[in-house]
C-alpha cells in the first residue's frame, strides 16, 4: 500500500471496509475513494464512518460487481462534488456530475461539495424577500393552496394517487412563467418518469432553464440519498448569483427510506418504526438549506410519498414540520375519478390571509372550504337516509358542493396522453369567478357533470345572485 491507497478488505453489497497503513491519515467523512474492478472500471465510494485499526467504512456510489477483496481503494482527497453554474442548465447529471443524458461533459468553471463542512451562517447571508405570490394556473392549487416565493411545499400521498404527476405539470406551468431557474432533483424515483420529464422539458423547449440532478431507483442507497443534497447546492449556487430558484424533489421520503437502507447496512439500532436513529438531523441537513439570499430565494416543491397512507408515519411527520404548506392526496377522491385528487379538509397551508391573497380570494376560499365540510357532514347522512330525505337547504347545498367538486377538477398538460384530453391552464382571476358563480347560486340551472375536468366555465354567467354564498356561511357555522 503507498501513501494514499488502501485495501478493501470486506465488501457486502454496497458497503465496504477499507483498511490503510498504520499512520497514515484516514480520509475524512464524506470524502471520496475510488476502486478499480477487474475490468478496470472505477467505482466510487463514499467514507461514511471511521473505525478502529486504521479502517474506515465506505458506501459505494455506483454498482460493486466485480469488485475484488484486497483490491487497491486511492484516496482522492476531496469530497463529493458536482459542477455548477450556468454549464449544468439543460444538463441531466447524476449525484457525481457526470452527465447522463449522452452528450458531452458538463465544462464548468466552479465544482462545489454537495455536503459542506461549513455552518449554514457562513454559506448564505439571509435576507427575506416580500411575500409574492406564484400562479401555477391549477384551481384548486391556487385558490386553496397559493404558492409564495421563498416557502416550501409538500405534495403527500400513497402509491399511484399522482404525486410525480401533479410535480411534472407544476414544473410546466410554473416554468413557462418563471424568470428565474428551475432545478429538480429525482430522489429514488423511477426511470420512466425522469425520461418523461426530460423528454416533456424538451418538447416544450424549457430546458435551457433547468438542471436536473438523479438518484434513480436501481442505484445504490449512497447515491439516492446524496441526490437530494446534490439538487440543493445547484439550487444554492443559483440563488448565490441572484436567481430565483424553484427546486423540485420527487421524492423527499425516498431520500428518508435511503438514509434507513444505509443505517442497516451500517449495522445502527434502528429507532421508531424502523427508521434510523439520525432521522431528524438528516431532514433537518437537507431542509434547512432550502433559504433566501438578499432578495432571492429558493422556492421548493416537494414530492412525499406516504407509506400505506399513513399520514402519522415518522418520517412523514418529521418532513411535514418543515414545510409551510401540505396538499394531500386523497384515495378516495382517485377511486372517485376527481384529479388532481387533493383533499381540501387534509391539507393544510400558512400562506392564506386576507393581508396577502386581498379580501375576495380569502372570501372565496374560505367559502369554498365551508362549503366542502358542510358536503362530508350531508353526505354521510345522505347514506343513510338518501337525498330525497334530505332538507331543501340541504339538498341545494349538497348538489352545489358536487358542482363546485367537479369545477375544481382539470386536465393537465402532461396528463394528456393518458386523458386523451387537451390541458388547461386556468388564471387565478377565471378559478375565483367560476367558484363565486358556482357559490351564488347561478350555475344550479346546469347539470354537474357538465363541470367535469373543464377549465375555467366555458359559459357566460348571469350576475343574478340567488344567495348562495350567505347561505353557505350561515351552514358553515354549524
Amino acid at each position: 500500500m503507498t501513501g494514499d491507497q488502501g485495501l478493501l478488505t470486506y465488501l457486502q453489497g454496497p458497503v465496504a471496509e477499507i483498511r490503510f497503513a498504520e499512520g497514515v491519515a484516514l480520509p475524512a467523512i464524506g470524502d471520496m475513494l475510488e476502486a478499480r474492478t477487474v475490468e478496470d472500471r472505477l467505482v466510487p465510494f463514499e467514507v461514511v464512518e471511521h473505525l478502529m485499526n486504521g479502517r474506515v467504512r465506505a458506501m459505494a456510489l455506483a454498482p460493486t460487481m466485480d469488485v475484488r477483496r484486497n483490491c487497491a481503494v486511492r484516496m482522492l482527497h476531496r469530497p463529493v462534488e458536482l459542477p455548477v453554474g450556468e454549464a449544468v442548465l439543460g444538463r441531466v447529471l447524476n449525484v457525481l456530475g457526470d452527465p447522463i443524458d449522452g452528450s458531452s461533459l458538463v465544462r464548468a468553471e466552479r465544482y462545489r461539495a454537495i455536503h459542506p463542512r461549513e455552518g449554514p451562517g457562513n454559506r448564505l447571508v439571509v435576507h427575506s424577500p416580500p411575500l409574492e405570490l406564484m400562479e401555477t394556473g391549477i384551481k384548486i392549487v391556487d385558490l386553496l393552496f397559493p404558492f409564495v416565493k421563498g416557502s416550501k411545499t409538500g405534495v403527500l400521498g400513497g402509491a399511484a394517487l399522482g404525486k410525480s404527476l401533479l410535480t411534472l405539470e407544476l414544473i410546466h406551468n410554473i416554468v413557462v412563467k418563471a424568470s428565474g431557474v428551475c432545478v429538480f432533483a429525482g430522489v429514488g424515483e423511477r426511470i420512466r418518469e425522469g425520461n418523461e420529464l426530460v423528454r416533456a422539458l424538451a418538447e416544450q423547449q424549457l430546458m435551457r432553464n433547468v438542471a436536473l440532478v438523479f438518484g434513480q431507483m436501481n442505484e445504490s442507497p449512497g447515491a439516492r440519498f446524496d441526490a437530494a443534497f446534490a439538487g440543493v447546492t445547484l439550487a444554492e449556487e443559483f440563488l448565490r448569483a441572484g436567481h430565483d430558484v424553484l427546486l423540485f424533489v420527487d421524492s423527499v421520503f425516498r431520500f428518508v427510506q435511503a438514509g434507513a437502507e444505509i443505517s442497516a447496512l451500517m449495522g445502527r439500532i434502528p429507532s421508531e418504526t424502523g427508521y434510523q436513529p439520525t432521522l431528524a438531523a438528516e431532514v433537518s441537513s437537507f431542509q434547512e438549506r432550502i433559504t433566501t439570499h438578499l432578495g432571492s430565494a429558493i422556492t421548493a416543491v416537494e414530492s412525499v410519498y406516504v407509506p400505506s397512507d399513513d399520514l402519522t408515519d415518522p418520517a412523514v411527520v418529521c418532513i411535514s414540520s418543515y414545510l409551510d404548506q401540505v396538499i394531500v392526496l386523497s384515495r378516495e377522491r382517485v377511486q372517485l375519478g376527481l384529479y388532481p385528487a387533493v383533499d381540501p379538509l387534509l391539507s393544510s397551508t400558512s400562506h392564506i390571509s386576507e393581508s396577502l391573497v386581498g379580501p375576495t380570494h380569502y372570501a372565496t376560499s374560505q367559502a369554498v372550504l365551508a362549503l366542502l365540510k358542510r358536503y362530508e357532514e350531508i353526505r354521510r347522512i345522505a347514506a343513510v337516509i338518501g337525498i330525497d330525505e334530505l332538507p331543501k337547504q340541504d339538498q341545494l347545498l349538497f348538489a352545489r358542493a358536487r358542482r363546485l367538486q367537479n369545477f375544481l377538477t382539470q386536465p393537465f398538460f402532461t396528463a394528456q396522453l393518458y386523458t386523451g384530453k387537451p390541458g388547461q391552464y386556468v388564471p387565478l382571476a377565471a378559478t375565483l369567478k367560476g367558484c363565486d358563480a358556482i357559490l351564488g347560486g347561478r350555475c344550479d340551472d346546469r347539470p354537474e357533470e357538465s363541470f367535469y375536468m373543464i377549465g375555467a366555465l366555458p359559459w357566460p354567467v348571469s350576475d343574478t345572485s340567488h344567495g348562495g354564498s350567505k347561505l353557505v356561511s350561515d351552514t358553515g357555522k354549524g
